[in-house]
Parts: C-alpha cells; sequence; structure tokens
C-alpha cells in the first residue's frame, strides 16, 4: 500500500473531513450540501463518499460539480429510462455502460491521484466482504464500485477484485474521513429520516398516448398496447420503477430499495455510535423516493437548506479544535476492515 503524502489541513484551521453518505437518488442532495459549503468558503482537505456520494464527491474534486449539476437537474422520466440499459442474464439488472458513457464525459482521464485533496470512493470487496477505500488510479472505475448496487449492476473488477456497493458496509463513511487525516468530520446522511417513500411516488407511464377503459378485460387492454409498450424490458422496467398501489404486492424496485433503506439505516445507526460525526447533516428528503431522480431541484434545495443551517456550528467547532493540540498524523490511505 501506498502512502498518501498529499498536505492537509491549510495551516489557519485543523484538517476538514467531509462524509458523503449512499443513497440512490436522493444523493442529489449532496450538490446542494457541497454549494453551501463553497458559499461558506469551506473547503474540505478530505472528501469520503459511498455511492452516489463517490459521484458527487469526485465531480467536486474535479471542478466539474456544475456540469454535474446541469445533467441533474435536466432529467425527466424518459431520460432515466433511457440510462437504464437493461442486461439480460448477467450479474445486475442494468449493463450501466450509458452512465458510463455519462462519467466519461465529465471525468476522462482524470486520475484519483490528480486531485489536489485526500479522495476515498468506498466500495466493498464481494468475495471478503471487506470494506475497501478506493485512493488510486482511474476516478471513473472507482466510483462505478462505489455505486454497484447488488442485483441492480454488475460487481467492478478492480485489481483482480470484484466489488460492490459501499453502502453494505459503511453507508456514511466517517471513519474514512478521521483515518485520512481529519480532525473535524461534516457527515451529510441521506437516510436520516428514514423509512419514507422508498422506491418511486409514482407509476411509470409506457403508455403510446391509446386510452383504454378502465373496465375493460385483459385480452382488451392487450390487443390496445403497443408492441412498443410490450416489449421484454419495457416490462421490467415499469416492475423496477413503478410505486405500490395500495392493497398490491411491492415491486421488485421497491423491495430492493426498501431492503438497501433498512441496510444503511441499522449500518448508519451502528457505526456512527461508535464513530460520531462532529456535524451531523440530515436533509428532510424521506418524502422522496430512492428512484426518483428526476427531483434534483428539490433535493439539491434541501441539501443546500440542510447545510446551510450547520454553518455556524461547522465554524464554532473549527475555531475549537483549532485551540487544541494537533491530533496524530494520518494513516495509510486504502485499508480493509474485517
Amino acid at each position: 500500500m501506498r502512502l498518501d503524502t498529499k498536505t492537509i489541513g491549510n495551516g489557519n484551521r485543523p484538517p476538514l473531513g467531509l462524509a458523503l453518505g449512499g443513497g440512490v437518488a436522493r444523493g442529489w442532495a449532496h450538490i446542494g450540501a457541497l454549494r453551501a459549503l463553497i458559499e461558506a468558503d469551506i473547503e474540505p482537505d478530505i472528501i469520503a463518499g459511498t455511492s452516489i456520494g463517490s459521484v458527487v464527491g469526485a465531480a467536486y474534486l474535479a471542478g466539474r460539480l456544475e456540469s454535474l449539476e446541469r445533467w441533474a437537474r435536466a432529467l425527466n422520466r424518459r431520460r432515466v429510462i433511457h440510462y437504464m440499459d437493461l442486461s439480460w442474464g448477467g450479474s445486475g439488472l442494468m449493463k450501466g455502460a450509458r452512465l458510463v458513457k455519462v462519467l466519461e464525459h465529465y471525468l476522462k482521464d482524470v486520475k484519483i491521484e490528480h486531485f489536489d485533496r485526500r479522495f476515498a470512493a468506498v466500495a466493498c470487496d464481494l468475495r471478503t466482504g471487506y470494506e475497501v477505500w478506493l485512493q488510486q488510479g482511474p476516478v471513473i472505475p472507482a466510483i462505478r464500485a462505489s455505486y454497484a448496487l447488488p442485483g441492480a449492476f454488475e460487481p467492478v473488477r478492480i485489481d483482480n477484485r470484484y466489488m460492490i456497493d459501499g453502502a453494505m458496509v459503511n453507508p456514511v463513511p466517517v471513519s474514512a474521513c478521521r483515518a485520512l487525516g481529519a480532525h473535524m468530520v461534516i457527515a451529510v446522511s441521506l437516510s436520516g429520516d428514514a423509512f419514507g417513500p422508498i422506491g418511486s411516488s409514482h407509476e411509470v407511464d409506457f403508455d403510446d398516448g391509446s386510452e383504454i377503459e378502465p373496465n375493460a378485460s385483459e385480452i382488451a387492454i392487450m390487443a390496445h398496447q403497443s408492441i412498443n409498450k410490450l416489449r421484454p424490458d419495457r416490462i421490467l422496467l415499469k416492475s423496477l420503477l413503478g410505486g405500490t398501489k395500495r392493497g398490491k404486492s411491492p415491486r421488485i424496485g421497491t423491495v430492493m430499495m426498501g431492503s438497501l433503506n433498512i441496510v444503511m439505516d441499522r449500518l448508519t445507526r451502528s457505526r456512527m455510535a461508535g464513530d460520531p460525526p462532529d456535524v451531523f447533516v440530515a436533509p428532510r428528503i424521506g418524502h422522496i423516493g430512492m428512484l426518483e431522480f428526476t427531483r434534483a431541484d428539490e433535493l439539491i434545495e434541501r441539501g443546500y437548506r440542510a447545510m446551510q443551517h450547520e454553518i455556524p456550528l461547522i465554524r464554532s467547532i473549527l475555531e475549537i479544535i483549532g485551540d487544541m493540540p494537533s491530533a496524530a498524523s494520518p494513516t495509510d490511505g486504502r485499508m480493509e476492515e474485517e
């Protein structure tokens, strides 16, 4: 393992770490949180991100936060469906190739060691279950590994190991920030008000515009549907993104996101009990489904307001810690836990 020798801290205050948690579509709130820090002229020296948190954190350090924000705000239902390139017979429901093209547009040829500050994308080794902090090499494979949600995306191979979503082991990576040298850590959790909507709050409409009588028989409905609507990939997408009607069994997307929500909530509570952040930021976004990528405007605004509310506390803690004796030097950059 290579020791990261980047200088941390600006000499006027202690090193500041920012832990960006996982949460699928709710991760757009991280953009607003970073906007509030930028506005307050508070720059983190260390960023550790899990899943969508690694995507936003990497975009920020690469100077592409504004581009990511524009792309997120422009997402509509049709574009979201377009990016969901389904995989038949693979180890994940989606290939992820279309999302990779977007990442390559903004982050092509960017390497983690090129960042002027420390960065870690948190992933999980599928075979061992170890937590892995990816800090070297091209940034795109690292963040892909960090958001490779089991069942949704195929695992990502790095250094002959298959990596999956870091939310399986460390949903809000406070510990990574501290190990990398942060004397103070701000944690942004996307499940602070967990157990709101977990899939999508709406039904995805794949209709071709034709009107169907509500009491028509199943045969009549099938006859009126277009060939495009009956494509297997469209049917699967509807089962993934469609909301759950009252009295009906939950769809596969709702089950997957609900399970992830439970895992992240329990792991976050457990890990933060042993290593709490200095400032905990939890935007009130539980009413927004984890698959509602089209609600970037509201998510960004709520993330911004949540972080803005904590700015006075952040300044106070930085001042207090700055008067304390220097903490121990940071540990090695990449770490695995059993």
